[in-house]
């Protein structure tokens, strides 16, 4: 299945019907009057997060959306079908921003099962029975029914996970996410062998949680370099960074400081958010120099520094500790099959 984050789509909600014009013709009724009906109600453009869903991928070869206009009214006062609501599914974590220089957001889908009314259908116009008065005995107006309402719309995708990966090229994040969860990500001896995110599942202490992994970091990325900065949205909603630097970088704390300037230029509150520092492929290293580079990773970076290795799986433990801690056991979900656990609700997938 193809990756795909941001998408264009044109959606139109349904036009209401129009009113009937008629009059009763029954033998033996002398005066029959205005019967016509009114028209139906056009359809509802509805966005509805679903499970199970995780690209874009659709609404590259379907890309117009537009919800059943209202049926026309009749005779004997008979009101018309109104038009189907047309159903939109999307992932969770979709965001609907408008088509403006701004990318102003418009709707935010965050959890499965959530629908919200996006455009409604025109409400259905009046028969002409509905314009009977004591003076005007036989109507022959009627309403053609509200128009409908339309609307070119972004679609952007922003993963929802607990914890989010970042480092440079090859610093050795997808090894890292095969090795605590059940992700197959590409492994390659060059840079930027991950070029979609990733997600995975973590089962930890009776704790699940979900890990992120996104294409490396360059300098420069947000300016466009590399890959860019695009799929930094995918780790907005994490709770918490896990920054991995390479332990075989000529400069572990140039390495930190380049990834960590990408997330200020960035924004969207990254900088901000709490972040676990691991120093990583040290089965690489012997234990007197993995010392002396944490040691200058964490004057680097103000925070403590865990030796890991992904590969050999030294330290993995200790990082998921770290991260489980940052998470908060509130925010993960006890595994089902775990002996004494039991299921709480959450919301990531």
């Amino acid at each position: 299945m193809h990756f795909l984050d941001q998408a264009k789509i044109f959606v139109r909600s349904g036009a209401g019907g129009p009113g009937a014009v008629s009059f009763r013709r029954e033998k033996f009724i002398e005066y029959g009057g205005p019967d016509g009906g009114n028209g139906g109600k056009g359809g509802d453009i509805i966005f509805e997060a679903v499970a199970g869903l995780n690209t874009l991928i659709d609404f590259r070869y379907t890309q117009h959306f537009r919800a059943e206009r209202g049926h026309g009214g009749s005779g004997s006062n008979r009101t018309g079908a109104g038009g189907e609501d047309l159903v939109i599914k999307v992932p969770v974590g979709t965001q609907i921003l408008a088509d403006d220089d701004e990318r102003t957001l418009l709707v935010d889908l965050t959890e499965v099962g959530q629908r919200e009314l996006f455009l409604r259908g025109g409400d259905g116009g009046r028969g002409n029975a509905s314009y009977k008065t004591s003076t005007n005995r036989a109507p022959r107006q009627h309403g053609t029914g509200w128009p409908n309402e339309e609307a070119w719309v972004w679609l952007r995708l922003k993963l929802l996970a607990d914890a989010g990966l970042v480092g440079l090229p090859n610093a050795g994040k997808s090894t890292f996410i095969n090795a605590v969860t059940n992700a197959q990500a590409k492994v390659g001896a060059y840079a930027f062998t991950t070029t979609r995110p990733q997600l995975g599942v973590v089962r930890h202490k009776g704790n699940e949680f979900v890990v992120a992994d996104i294409p490396g970091l360059i300098e420069g990325a947000a300016d466009g370099a590399g890959i860019g900065d695009r799929f930094l949205g995918h780790i907005e909603r994490c709770r918490v960074l896990l920054h991995l630097v390479d332990a075989n970088d000529p400069d572990v704390a140039e390495s930190y400081r380049i990834v960590r300037d990408e997330l200020a230029a960035y924004g969207g509150g990254l900088e901000d958010k709490p972040v676990v520092v691991a120093l990583n492929k040290i089965d690489t290293l012997d234990d007197e120099l993995v010392a002396a580079l944490s040691a200058e990773l964490e004057e680097a970076s103000g925070a403590a520094v865990i030796p890991v290795s992904g590969a050999s799986g030294v330290g993995v433990d200790w990082v998921l500790d770290r991260l489980l801690e940052a998470i908060g056991p509130d925010h993960a979900q006890v595994a089902a099959d775990d002996e004494g656990a039991e299921p709480v609700e959450w919301s990531p997938v």
